[in-house]
């Protein structure tokens, strides 16, 4: 949990890094990146001192030879500010290239660092700050990289950036990812590793028992005690990811470090290139159980490097395309994958578009289409987004369609939150109705629940009273329904139908043949229906008779006061 004292120590190092002339906040959080990376590997060594002292055995791994004490927070951090600045840009960052951490090799994210802070006492007032950062608290730590990253402001110059952290966990949850059977996650286009930070904490929360829930402060901590018989796998295979720019490697890293992977398994690559399967074989096909992604829509992309196989999917130049077919050629047969994609995947009309669609109905299960709020990614960019899930081979019979309007902050640059919880608006009732869908596949007994969902005009239909018994309908009611169902976490989504066949619902369902007959059109308003509400409007004739009353009324007020004036 960060504080807010935590919060302020953070706003004020990134305002001494703004008036120090370190203005762009993917170089100012790289910069506080190698610095904490500096001191979380001291604090390493240290650990590892005291435990061959106690237990008599020799370090198997160390950080910091004999020679280069000197090299060492604890060291430097007491530097002038002038001997302190050569020192940390000359000798502690190229130390940073051959250094392991617990089998990381974070030489590969660091061989292109570069101390960025030219003013000795920008340097030296962000030591002091990293250095009463609480990074020995697991928690904690993770939560501070997370206010740091909140701060990004900008896209990259590759069309990528920062997916909402709410956004994340809503795809993260809806995926439900699990350890039983050792399963794999990636993401090919990882960025800052949000994906893969989120699935870790949603484990952390999946993989806690009732008694290792910890309130602190009123705020639930999860132990995640019953990880324990997994710690290896998550340690060693869990998660991958890749990215092509350095930076955002960098940042990637010491988030999951930060976040409790001490090895973490991130590389340096552009997976559509056609060197990925070369370079990394095991990765590049049918490896992956669970792939959570938002790829680049948009940016650079030399067509003559894609690999082969990909082209041969879908001949286009749209990078938004060919990591969908990337996606599923390195997924394994029944993995699963939820990619955001820009609007225009679900419904252009080119001819890799179509084949795209057609691939992933024809070819595999396509599991669902969730529509975006236009302003979901601001302030970098306005674009109209969907989730798409998916399931590698299968075959598709029936889509699940949400309408998603109100993602629980403001739409506009801002980005306000609107409710007490980050998880609010339409995000619950997402979750809810997909869980509700699938278990409505598995049983042939449907079943109709109370969700949270946004405010929902109901005039003019049917409002259904349902009686259960043990979660069995025995009976129903109807009646004309003339109200209105508030926003809010704890409102209810009516519908006047079984199952998802309401198409004026937020959530329904599309068979796969209705989504052939529309040339595998996948947009939302194809299928979804508007109840329009009839209008009157008082005519023009009686508008001009009020007006002529109120005239009438407000002479006769002049002649009191004029009167009562004397």
């Amino acid at each position: 949990m960060i504080t807010g004292p935590l919060k302020s120590s953070i706003d004020k190092l990134w305002e001494e890094f703004w008036t120090g002339g370190v203005t762009n906040p993917l170089t100012v959080i790289e910069q506080i990146s190698f610095l904490m990376f500096s001191r979380l590997m001291d604090i390493n060594e240290s650990r590892n001192e005291k435990k061959a002292q106690r237990t008599g055995k020799p370090m198997s791994r160390r950080m910091f030879s004999d020679s280069e004490q000197d090299l060492r927070w604890q060291k430097y951090k007491h530097l002038g500010a002038d001997d302190m600045l050569p020192h940390v840009r000359d000798k502690v960052f190229p130390h940073f290239k051959s250094v392991a951490v617990d089998g990381a090799k974070f030489g590969e994210y660091m061989k292109d660092a570069q101390l960025m802070i030219q003013k000795p006492t920008l340097l030296v007032s962000a030591i002091n700050m990293i250095d009463a950062l609480p990074l020995t608290e697991g928690d904690t730590k993770g939560d501070l990289y997370e206010y740091l990253l909140s701060k990004l402001t900008t896209a990259g110059i590759n069309g990528q950036f920062r997916t909402p952290r709410h956004i994340i966990r809503l795809m993260v949850e809806l995926l439900n990812p699990s350890l039983e059977h050792n399963e794999v996650i990636g993401d090919p286009a990882c960025g800052t590793a949000g994906f893969l930070v989120e699935t870790m904490q949603f484990l952390q929360r999946k993989y806690t028992s009732p008694e290792g829930i910890i309130d602190h402060e009123g705020e639930r901590i999860y132990s995640g005690d019953l990880l324990e018989p997994h710690l290896e796998h998550i340690q060693s295979n869990l998660i991958h990811g890749f990215d092509f720019d350095v930076t955002m490697l960098r940042i990637a890293a010491m988030n999951l470090l930060l976040h409790g992977i001490d090895a973490p398994d991130i590389h340096y690559q552009d997976t559509l290139s056609s060197n990925f399967p070369d370079k990394f074989p095991r990765h590049a096909q049918n490896f992956f159980d669970v792939i959570l992604a938002n790829p680049p829509f948009k940016g650079s992309l030399d067509f003559e490097d894609v690999h082969s196989s990909l082209l041969a999917q879908v001949k286009t130049k749209k990078t938004e395309l060919l990591f969908v077919a990337l996606i599923l050629r390195m997924l394994k047969n029944g993995g699963r994958s939820a990619t955001i994609v820009p609007d225009g995947v679900l419904f252009g009309s080119s001819k890799a578009h179509v084949a795209l669609r057609e691939m992933l109905v024809e070819r595999n299960q396509l599991e669902a289409v969730i529509s975006l709020p236009s302003g979901v990614f601001r302030p970098y960019a306005g674009v109209s987004t969907g989730i798409l899930i998916f399931t590698k081979g299968g075959k598709t019979e029936d889509v699940f369609f949400y309408d998603m309007q109100d993602d629980g902050f403001s739409l506009d640059d801002k980005r306000t939150q609107l409710y007490d919880s980050n998880f609010a608006g339409d995000l619950p009732g997402c979750l809810a109705s997909w869980n509700e869908w699938q278990k409505s596949k598995l049983d042939s007994t449907p079943t109709l629940k109370p969700i949270p969902t946004p405010a929902l005009p109901l005039k003019g239909r049917e409002l259904v009273s349902l009686s259960t018994i043990n979660g069995d309908i025995t009976s129903a009611s109807s009646s004309p329904f003339k109200g209105e169902v508030r926003r809010g976490m704890g409102s209810t989504e009516v519908s006047s139908g079984m199952g998802f066949t309401d198409r004026t619902a937020k959530a329904f369902s599309v068979p796969a043949q209705e989504i052939r007959d529309k040339n595998y059109d996948l947009s939302l308003n194809r299928f979804k229906e508007t109840v329009y509400e009839d209008v009157k409007h008082v005519p023009p004739k009686e508008i001009l008779q009020m007006l002529k009353g109120l005239e009438s009324e407000i002479m006769q007020d002049l002649v009191e006061l004029e009167g009562m004036l004397g």
